[in-house]
């Protein structure tokens, strides 16, 4: 079984952000990886595991996918250092400024060309919080989605995966057959940190780098002028309001009331 994990370089969430040109200034902050695409990464290390233990060579592999500059190759390694045994990083000049379709068709040609079982997915990424990749990767692929999973349970053995999720109307349990895109919940695992070990280990461990040339798709196909969307204006978070002050002379709680009697709170 042959498990791909497709993960993100993002701003660090604690990080000043701003638009430059339309797009997320990433050159001028810290950048990690997504910590929703951890869970996905937790999930299939603890899937493959057992089935591997006691074999020297590993008949079950992940492999984690990653578009975007050099850097992201960081991202991947901090996956490596987790367990996952090897990485693939898409980075080209032109997929500057790409937008959710250009990086799903980008992705699921390098998972089509690899021969994978299963993909696993955050449910999305802190920078742009749309939770629309894992969709498109399966609607692009032909394959079946099972998202938003709070659990997961694969049967290597008959190539088939079943999984829970939430719903506001309870539970529902939902399978497919391989191949499948899986996009977890943050609620599922608690991810590993990574060992000093695994972290000698990562640096070891192939990331292939490939060029758009190299999937085979052309550079009118991604970036800004490929995207289908574009932000047109974005301005700063203005700054809070300081507040209102109450000093209690005996009539605190009065005048506590009456501020949110005014505001309707009550």
């Amino acid at each position: 079984m042959k498990i791909a994990v497709c993960v993100k370089q993002v701003p660090d969430s604690w990080a000043e952000k701003k638009m430059v040109g339309g797009v997320l200034d990433r050159a001028g902050v810290d950048a990690v990886l997504n910590d929703l695409d951890e869970y996905a990464i937790e999930e299939a290390l603890r899937i493959v595991e057992p089935l591997n233990e006691g074999k020297e060579t590993p008949e079950h592999t992940i492999t984690l996918i990653s578009m975007g500059p050099d850097r992201a190759s960081e991202a991947i390694r901090k996956g490596l250092s987790m367990g996952a045994d090897s990485g693939i990083l898409i980075a080209d000049a032109a997929l500057a400024g790409s937008d959710a379709i250009a990086t799903s068709k980008v992705l699921s040609d390098v998972v089509a060309a690899g021969g994978f079982d299963l993909v696993f997915c955050g449910t999305e990424s802190t920078d742009a919080r749309m939770s629309v990749v894992p969709a498109m990767l399966a609607e692009r692929l032909g394959w079946a989605q099972l998202t938003f999973a709070g659990s997961v349970k694969v049967d290597a053995a008959n190539s088939a995966v079943e999984i829970a999720r939430m719903t506001e109307s309870g539970v529902e349990t939902m399978s497919a057959s391989f191949p499948c895109v899986v996009s977890v919940i943050e609620k599922i695992n608690e991810p590993r940190y990574p060992s000093f070990k695994g972290i000698m280990a990562a640096k070891k461990k192939v990331i292939e780098t490939k060029s758009l040339a190299d999937v085979g798709i052309s550079n009118s196909e991604v970036g800004a002028t490929g995207a289908w969307s574009a932000v047109a204006d974005a301005q700063a978070r203005p700054p809070r309001d300081k507040g209102i002050k109450i000093e209690d002379s005996g009539d605190g709680g009065s005048k506590l009331a009456e501020y949110l009697a005014e505001k309707r709170l009550v």
